[in-house]
């Protein structure tokens, strides 16, 4: 991918238009979460629109946007605030669904350890669902270096980051004129879907997804006290993936000691 760059010569008043290849990893960064954006447009118009619709002031809506940068998160204190719960479950609520972007940075860490301080904290501001399964995936391919792992998961973070601000500010200020019948709705599953498909590869894999989805699904229904539903769908996907990999890995023991 090149980009052109003028530049202008104070001595001729002429204005050159170089033209510049940008780094392999940047170009693949941007080629990998472009499908993404797809459904992440739609996603920030709700969140904006959500939180308007919840009694928050333009700034507030923004702020939160900014400062929390979590969709799932972002839409479950909405709806606690809207509510009018009490401001200390709804921080709670929200603290709780990113535990887990916790196990997200202890699974990444590695890749970072070599980062100086500052670059750290961008990465860990930055993290998200997108950002750390594309990364994962790319860095799992090929041995790349310190600089190459940073500009490509900058690029994809930084350019998940960018349009959902800007998304999330549209649906603030146009998003609650937005008629229903257009169905933005979908673009939450839609997104957390074209992660999951890819990722469900194995017998634990579709076991966590499965029984995880169920129990979130269930939770949501039947409104489990404190939004506890997503949660409770995450930690029973967990356990049902441990038990079947434990049991995968039995039998596989087993029957390659019968074939002996």
């Amino acid at each position: 991918m090149y980009i052109s760059v003028p530049v202008y010569h104070r001595h001729t008043n002429y204005v050159f238009v170089l033209t510049r290849r940008l780094p392999a990893e940047i170009t693949h960064g941007l080629r990998d979460v472009a499908p993404l954006l797809i459904g992440i447009i739609p996603f920030g118009l709700v969140a904006g629109a959500a939180a308007v619709e919840a009694g928050l002031r333009p700034i507030q809506a923004v702020g939160l946007s900014v400062v929390v940068f979590a969709g799932a998160s972002q839409l479950a204190v909405i709806d606690l605030l809207g509510q009018n719960a009490a401001l200390s479950i709804a921080v709670i609520t929200g603290v709780v669904i990113n535990f887990r972007i916790l196990m997200y940075s202890a699974s990444i860490a590695p890749s970072f350890q070599s980062f100086r301080p500052r670059w750290k904290a961008i990465t860990a501001y930055v993290l998200t669902d997108q950002a750390y399964a594309l990364s994962i995936s790319r860095y799992a391919e090929e041995g790349l270096s310190k600089v190459e792992r940073r500009r490509y998961y900058l690029t994809v973070a930084l350019t998940l980051w960018i349009v959902w601000q800007i998304c999330t500010i549209a649906g603030v200020l146009i998003g609650a004129r937005v008629p229903d019948a257009w169905g933005l709705g979908f673009a939450v599953p839609l997104v957390f879907l074209s992660l999951l498909v890819p990722a469900v590869t194995s017998r634990p894999a579709i076991a966590a997804a499965a029984v995880g989805g169920t129990v979130a699904t269930v939770g949501t229904v039947y409104n489990f006290p404190l939004n506890l539903g997503l949660i409770s769908g995450g930690a029973a996907g967990v356990v049902a993936g441990v038990v079947v990999d434990n049991y995968t890995e039995t039998t596989e023991q087993s029957t390659s000691g019968s074939n002996h």
